[in-house]
């Protein structure tokens, strides 16, 4: 996303995503990725990849393309319960 290959433009565009907006989702999203990797900001960084699948997913739905709903749900739901069994090296509760 960050590059901005063609099948990226091809997926976003169909949503008017401009280049920038394509980097600027990929920049959040390998943000969000370098956050779930520590413990302290472990929910932050799930809670920004849920938003920005919840997002694809809600345009996915704009578009009443169920397939592509149906790709991107498994990811919601797991990222969710990953939010749920928390970071394996934090603190036990």
């Amino acid at each position: 996303m960050l590059t901005v290959q063609p099948n990226m433009l091809q997926l976003f565009g169909k949503w008017h995503f401009s280049r920038t907006g394509i980097m600027i989702t990929g920049g959040v999203t390998l943000i969000s990725a370098v956050l779930i990797l520590f413990p302290r900001t472990f929910v932050w960084g799930n809670f920004l990849m849920a938003a920005s699948i919840l997002m694809i997913t809600c345009f996915h739905l704009w578009d009443k393309d169920l397939k592509g709903v149906a790709i991107e749900l498994p990811f919601l739901l797991l990222n969710l319960v990953i939010i749920f069994l928390q970071h394996p090296l934090g603190k036990p509760h």
